[in-house]
């Protein structure tokens, strides 16, 4: 992969020349490293690596060494008897997404990638690979060893396969670096048009792991490759790692897969002062009346109150019947103070919304068993359409609380809000930005919810 009329070196011996760190090289080459051994555990890995690149392509300072993972994983005992799946759930941290026989898994390293980087081929029926425990500190070991054998300062990348959302195929990318700057930031410099390039920072590590698996490929038995003439990329110290191209899941627009939406939606009743996008908003609702309804009809209606004034009036209106009907009942007031703290959630949020059900598409029935069938079918429609707007609006990085206030005063709230005469309220939404992190939810086994007939 060198440019036209460009020389790479080809020593077949220890190399100690350097060659210059330009920004900009000329040529860039990209070789395979052969005849490395089958490994099994316990192989002194940076030992063979060494000697077989000295005795073929050779080591010169400034080389980047890039190799496959699964070698490193057999050199240090990752290779298990047992079912694949097995191995996929223990070592899956989060799952992303499932469609039939695929599992896109979050691995303890921060990895995303398919099975959580278990692996059967190229190794012995009835035997699982797992990825190294610490790819950076694996790389950090055989750029030590390896330099020391050749006499030479090197970079060391480790690979793994993976796919990429929205294209197809798969490439090779960085779960271990060493002696490497993974990331190349731009930020800062001008484009050849002048301008200032804002966001452009390269992920170097994947781009020299992909290159490299030219040479290797996958059926061909080489599972190392040399990248020569990238000396500027290479540093004494073991420098920031793979772990440095993991986005962190505050900044990842992509962090929630199919199997994260649902779990997303968590009653959060702490909310910031942040304001709440309209769009956002808008967004969610249009989830919402995604939902399905009886009769082809569209009974949702949602009553947005984004004015502090709106929202006052109507939670004070619903404190002062609240209070009156619990006395009505015969509470205390302590006992009455204590019940009505649970719709405290509403006023710290800085939106509310009120869902309604719009129930004109409704048959009338001469008998009670019916009817009430009748309504019980649209309530069942505006709760689908709430779960929806809930789910949307942590799609949208926003919390919220359903709370069944609105319910017992639907006179009081539709007069608060001056709402249509046929709309009748279900409750409320809370809105706003989570003031704290939501504890994760603890499992739930399905079997103790379902009947089997």
């Amino acid at each position: 992969m060198s440019g036209p009329g460009e020389s790479v070196p080809t020593a077949t011996g220890r190399a100690h020349e350097s060659h210059p760190a330009t920004p900009f090289p000329s040529s860039v080459a990209v070789v395979p490293v052969p005849d490395i051994p089958e490994i099994t555990p316990g192989a002194d890995l940076g030992t063979l690596i060494a000697d077989a690149a000295l005795a073929g392509p050779g080591l010169f300072d400034g080389d980047i060494l890039v190799i496959t993972s699964k070698i490193v994983s057999k050199a240090e005992d990752r290779v298990i008897s047992g079912d694949r799946e097995s191995a996929i759930r223990a070592e899956t941290v989060r799952v992303v997404a499932r469609r039939g026989a695929t599992t896109i898994s979050q691995t303890r390293h921060g990895l995303v990638l398919a099975a959580a980087g278990v692996d059967e081929s190229n190794t012995r029926p009835g035997t699982v690979v797992l990825l190294p425990l610490d790819p950076d500190r694996s790389a950090d070991a055989l750029r030590k060893a390896i330099g020391a054998r050749a006499g030479a300062r090197l970079g060391v990348i480790i690979t793994d396969t993976m796919g990429r959302p929205w294209r197809a195929g798969q490439t090779d990318a960085a779960i271990g670096a060493a002696g490497i700057l993974p990331l190349r930031d731009h930020r800062g410099q001008p484009d050849t048009f002048g301008n200032v390039l804002a966001v452009t920072i390269a992920a170097v590590a994947d781009e020299l792991a992909a290159a490299a698996d030219l040479v290797k490929q996958k059926t061909t038995g080489v599972p190392v490759a040399i990248v020569r003439g990238l000396a500027g990329l290479v540093t004494d110290a073991a420098g920031p790692g793979a772990a440095a191209l993991i986005r962190p899941a505050e900044d990842d627009m992509f962090r929630l897969g199919t199997a994260d939406v649902l779990t997303a939606r968590r009653t959060v009743r702490e909310f910031t002062a942040a304001p709440v996008s309209q769009d956002a908003v808008r967004r969610a609702i249009a989830a919402a009346i995604t939902a399905p309804a009886p009769h082809h009809s569209q009974p949702w209606r949602f009553a947005v109150l984004e004015s502090a004034a709106a929202r006052t009036r109507l939670l004070d209106d619903m404190l002062a019947a609240w209070k009156s009907d619990l006395a009505a009942d015969g509470f205390t007031p302590d006992q009455i103070t204590r019940r009505v703290a649970r719709g405290e959630p509403l006023r710290k949020a800085p939106l509310l919304i009120v869902p309604c059900l719009v129930a004109d598409a409704a048959h009338a029935y001469p008998d009670a068993r019916r009817a009430a069938a009748e309504r019980t079918m649209f309530v069942v429609a505006m709760g689908a359409a709430v779960q929806n707007l809930l789910v949307g609006l942590a799609i949208e990085g926003l919390g919220s609380c359903w709370v069944s206030s609105t319910l017992f005063c639907p006179e009081v709230t539709t007069q608060a809000l001056g709402l249509p005469a046929d709309w009748q309220p279900m409750g409320a939404v809370g809105v706003g930005h989570p003031a704290a992190s939501v504890p994760d939810r603890p499992p739930r086994d399905p079997g103790e919810f379902t009947l089997v007939r």
